[in-house]
């Protein structure tokens, strides 16, 4: 184990938070945390908001929807909701997507420390935060996210 990596708890809200738009992200886990095994952020958002087809061949990505619905664009199949409770799990190299179906929704992302910095990347600090799509683009090409093109209708 890394010398600087200990237990820890975070109550409720003590974790990190950003913001892109509408969508705070809570930073659970990070690499630096865990030693590089894994990252974990909570998300909650509203209605609407979507995020278009994509793939990172380097990263595998899991969805468990606390709270809402959500549909889930995986491989070009029709969307797929998911309501609370349900566990979705996106391998490596998978083109995907989703939009927010519930007037508000939580979901926790279980994924690489690789993934998890390009959260951090993708968001600011302030709750006023609405990320430029040139920052979204630099960080997708950092991170070795590939922007498929938007979800289906």
């Amino acid at each position: 184990m890394n010398k600087t990596t200990k237990a820890y708890i975070y109550q409720p809200y003590e974790s990190e938070l950003r913001w892109m738009g509408k969508t705070s992200t809570y930073f659970l886990a990070t690499g630096a945390l865990t030693d590089g095994a894994f990252g974990l952020v909570e998300e909650r958002s509203i209605r609407g908001i979507s995020v278009p087809l994509h793939k990172h061949d380097n990263d595998v990505e899991s969805f468990y929807i606390l709270e809402g619905e959500v549909t889930f664009f995986l491989d070009g199949k029709p969307g797929i909701r998911a309501i609370s409770g349900a566990f979705v799990h996106i391998p490596k190299g998978t083109v995907h997507g989703f939009r927010i179906d519930s007037e508000v929704v939580r979901y926790l992302i279980l994924t690489t420390p690789h993934h998890a910095e390009f959260y951090r990347a993708i968001s600011l600090p302030s709750s006023e935060a609405t990320v430029d799509d040139a920052v979204i683009i630099k960080a997708c090409q950092e991170y070795g996210v590939e922007l498929i093109g938007p979800l289906p209708d």
